[in-house]
């Protein structure tokens, strides 16, 4: 039996709705699926409301961008109260800093002799959070590429002419929040960059788990995560970390084999430490 616990929809950056993706998990036969959409728990309610009846368990999730020492640092929050109001703040001052930055690469891009608008941009999205795919879509529309890795390629990669860097929080502050909210705390795909310095650093923080199954991992990165896991006690999540078939790595919901005990050990954290657990 297989789970996937980290996916994204058109919530955030994603190309599939919350029910798509229920869909998608039902037809494959997995056993849990978490919505983890970046900065915010919009699509969650629609997820569990499109698996009722199934036997598809949807776990509410959501995925916080940090940054530590000019490292990128994901948090994935699981359990969260979907009405916690400090969590929430804490989301739209993030989407708001992602619509600025929005801003920044249509200007950057207009100065190249690009037409696009930030409208155009917002029309790619469902208007929750804005992100660099939004902006590779809707020059894909307007026709100036073919793809969504060629805008990174050509524009909107680091160190590309309309790169804009993006305000982010410090991973200690993500999980602080997730923490707040009831929630269970897991750091991201480690094995893309981050340093057992920094995963000590997160521990003693409060981080409750690590995501070992990752579409990037390599063989080698899941078996340094499945030690330190094992060796501090810390719970094992994994997913494909799906963005839907038009994402910039496409990857299908399942993908990844993450093992239904990773679901199971979150279940049984939610029922040990009172998380929220929407039937």
């Amino acid at each position: 039996m297989s789970c996937d616990l980290h996916i994204h929809s058109i919530c955030s950056d994603g190309t599939q709705t919350p029910e798509e993706i229920v869909a998608e998990a039902i037809q494959k036969k997995l056993t849990a699926i978490a919505l983890a959409d970046h900065d915010t728990v919009a699509g969650v309610e629609t997820a569990m409301n499109a698996a009722r009846g199934s036997d598809l368990r949807v776990i509410p999730a959501a995925e916080i961008s940090t940054e530590y020492q000019k490292t990128e640092v994901h948090i994935l929050g699981y359990w969260i109260k979907l009405d916690d109001e400090q969590l929430h703040e804490k989301f739209r001052y993030v989407r708001e800093a992602r619509r600025l930055r929005a801003e920044e690469i249509v200007r950057k891009l207009r100065s190249l002799g690009i037409e696009i608008t930030l409208e155009d941009v917002v029309a790619q999205s469902d208007g929750v959070t804005l992100g660099r795919p939004h902006v590779a879509q809707a020059l894909m529309a307007k026709g100036y590429i073919k793809g969504v890795q060629e805008a990174f390629d050509r524009y909107l990669g680091r160190d590309r002419p309309a790169f804009v860097p993006r305000y982010k929080l410090s991973p200690y502050e993500a999980v602080e929040s997730i923490r707040d909210a009831r929630g269970c705390p897991v750091l991201a795909h480690p094995g893309l960059g981050v340093s057992d310095r920094v995963i000590d650093g997160l521990i003693e923080a409060g981080i409750q788990g690590l995501e070992a199954y990752h579409n990037h991992h390599t063989p080698s990165n899941t078996r340094r995560v499945l030690r330190i896991a094992q060796e501090r006690g810390l719970l094992v999540t994994g997913g494909t970390d799906s963005h839907g078939p038009g994402g910039s790595h496409p990857v299908a919901v399942g993908d990844v084999d993450v093992p239904d005990s990773c679901a199971e050990g979150l279940v049984a954290w939610a029922r040990e430490h009172g998380a929220p657990m929407p039937e």
